[in-house]
């Protein structure tokens, strides 16, 4: 049963209250619980089931400029009392850091708004196995060539969090996510050989799911289409990125944006605020801020508030993501996007990162190209954060005058981020939320593309 918004919040004031006790100048406390089940079945036989219920407490305790973070599961009063001598000792103990530190209190959250992000809705465990198994079943029944597969995982989660510090803040919220995966096998004749991909659905509501036959039919048509896939040779040509590879440039440049990335100078867009880094159609945002988006939350892992920050701006580098530690060390404010596992010190990550559209269809894109690559699968993580060297094994098809001619596999892709980005030639309309980073179909004019 899960406690009460107000339980949780009174023991999380009382626990910052006995850390202060203990001599600490300051503390916060972290308390997380949530329940969750899922299920992976392969050729409609459950694999695998899991349910999972937990709450865990989290302190970090402040002593000036040195600090400690200890957490535990166990909410019986000795257990707590030993967490707060524990972590008061912890702090203590440690070398001092002129950075560390609460947020201000004029930078905390005052409002908690409603983000619709929560839906009670409870998947039993026989309506989550049985959603898995019609998806797979579409998937298996779409056509006689798909022969096998690697299953379908479905599964639902509903949790709370509540933030309480020694500057005034206490915020809960609650949020819940449901989401449905099927990875099919197709097998071809002759020496096509066997390909599989997959599809998926996920989302903060229950009746947001996308129909179960229908992520199925769709990961069938993706594993379909990879048959008789062939290799190619080397040349300098454009490449377009699905919306699904897309996402992966905006997971670099969230890398490359990061706070922490930036005072380590381990960024290739080091001293780059300010200046273009992109043509001007380009514009990137991060807004934790979206109603029912999942990866929106009303305040960040220190209570501060989430808001919408423009990375990119009219192709300019127009902010970095920061929390309130690394924001000091730059010499700016957080941006409130501070994350935090309970127990461990805040680190930056966006909320939903997301390219906005342009006003080109995709196949308006595909068709634009004489000879290229549309990419629709990355594999490996070659990638220097430093200087921005980019290289990768990519599977996808092989674009003739404007055409989808045929699939391709045991590619690489190879360029430079820096060039990558004032590359992008054209933005589709296509922009669909599946998580956290969002894109539509991105075309970058000129990438080195070689078979292994």
């Amino acid at each position: 049963m899960h406690e009460s918004p107000e339980v949780l919040k009174t023991l999380a004031a009382e626990l910052v209250d006995r850390v202060k006790a203990h001599g600490a100048t300051d503390a916060d406390v972290l308390i997380s619980e949530g329940d969750s089940v899922s299920v992976q079945v392969r050729l409609s036989a459950v694999d695998c089931l899991s349910k999972a219920r937990e709450k865990i407490l989290g302190i970090r305790a402040f002593f000036g400029k040195r600090s400690a973070s200890a957490s535990t599961s166990d909410f019986s009063e000795a257990s707590l009392k030993q967490l707060v001598s524990d972590t008061c000792a912890l702090a203590k103990a440690v070398a001092e850091d002129e950075t560390s530190g609460l947020p201000d209190q004029a930078t905390l959250a005052t409002d908690v708004p409603d983000l619709d992000l929560y839906d009670p809705t409870a998947m039993p465990v026989e309506e989550t196995i049985h959603v898995a198994q019609r998806a797979e079943r579409a998937a298996m029944d779409a056509d006689p060539r798909v022969t096998n597969s690697e299953g379908a995982e479905c599964g639902s989660a509903h949790g709370a969090a509540v933030l309480a510090n020694t500057n005034g803040f206490l915020g809960y919220h609650r949020s819940s996510r449901f989401s449905l995966t099927v990875a099919p096998v197709a097998e071809g004749p002759d020496d096509q050989g066997m390909q599989r991909d997959f599809w998926y659905t996920v989302s903060r509501k229950r009746h947001e799911l996308e129909d179960p036959e229908s992520v199925g039919q769709i990961a069938a048509q993706r594993t379909l289409r990879r048959l008789g896939a062939r290799k190619i040779g080397t040349r300098r040509v454009p490449v377009i990125f699905d919306p699904e590879t897309a996402c992966s440039l905006l997971g670099h440049l969230s890398s490359a944006v990061s706070g922490y990335a930036l005072y380590k100078g381990a960024s290739f867009l080091l001293g780059q605020l300010g200046k273009p880094v992109a043509p001007t159609y380009v514009n990137v945002e991060d807004n934790g801020r979206m109603p029912g988006r999942i990866g929106s939350r009303p305040f960040d892992g220190e209570g501060v508030p989430t808001r919408k920050t423009m990375i990119l701006e009219q192709g300019v580098l127009a902010s970095y993501l920061l929390d309130t530690y690394s924001g000091r060390k730059l010499g700016m404010a957080s941006t409130g996007n501070a994350s935090r596992s309970v127990g461990d010190n805040p680190a930056v990550s966006p909320t939903n990162l997301f390219f906005h559209p342009g006003d080109v269809s995709p196949d308006e894109i595909v068709h634009s190209v004489t000879q290229g690559l549309y990419v629709t699968e990355l594999i490996g993580f070659g990638v220097n954060m430093v200087t921005g060297d980019y290289s990768r094994g990519a599977s996808g098809f092989w674009i003739e005058n404007g055409e989808l001619a045929y699939p391709v596999q045991e590619v690489t892709i190879a360029g430079n981020l820096k060039q990558m980005f004032q590359d992008i030639e054209s933005i589709g309309n296509d922009l669909v939320f599946r998580g956290k980073l969002a894109s539509p179909t991105i075309r970058i004019r000129e990438m080195m593309v070689g078979g292994n």
